[in-house]
């Protein structure tokens, strides 16, 4: 399966994972340094989905706010 993601990170009100629709927001709190927050997004829809990190991956938007996410079933 594929999603689209709008991830805010750096946010007070997170982790958070809100479904708009067709498409997912998600608050995190970890910043876009480095890697962070695309870590902190694997690892909280990990827990989301009930999945192990490994089955989920960023397809497009690896320096973006803009994802899209293939989750792996």
């Amino acid at each position: 399966m594929i999603y689209a993601v709008y991830v805010k990170p750096n946010s007070k009100k997170g982790p958070l994972v809100i479904a708009d629709g067709d498409r997912l927001t998600v608050y995190l709190r970890a910043k876009p340094v480095y890697g962070a927050a695309n870590t902190a997004l694997i690892k909280l829809l990990a827990e989301h989905f009930g999945v192990h990190r490994s089955q989920i991956s960023i397809k497009t938007g690896q320096t973006s706010r803009h994802k899209l996410i293939e989750l792996d079933i």
